[in-house]
């Protein structure tokens, strides 16, 4: 596989979008292809705007990744001072 494939892949992986739609994907994926063949600039051109195009709709279909931010940060700590003083107040 080439730079563009490997990255491409990586991020179908990491948007779990495979399962999902997984022909939108294999066609990300055979455009990443088509982009690390050697070939000439114009193919390569069409290619890669179109490889931008499925991106995005793979993107859009992406479920929502479930991360910590600084609110949930802040609330588990919370919850951690209101244990303590629960455990502090009972004995």
């Amino acid at each position: 596989m080439g730079a563009v494939t490997d990255r491409i892949t990586e991020e179908i992986g990491s948007l779990r979008v495979d399962e999902i739609a997984p022909g939108l994907a294999q066609v990300a994926i055979s455009l990443a292809e088509s982009i690390d063949e050697p070939g000439g600039p114009t193919g390569k051109a069409n290619a890669a705007r179109e490889l931008r195009a499925v991106m995005a709709d793979l993107r859009k279909l992406a479920p929502v990744a479930v991360e910590g931010d600084s609110v949930d940060d802040i609330a588990e700590q919370r919850a951690k001072r209101r244990a303590a003083a629960r455990e502090q107040a009972s004995g």
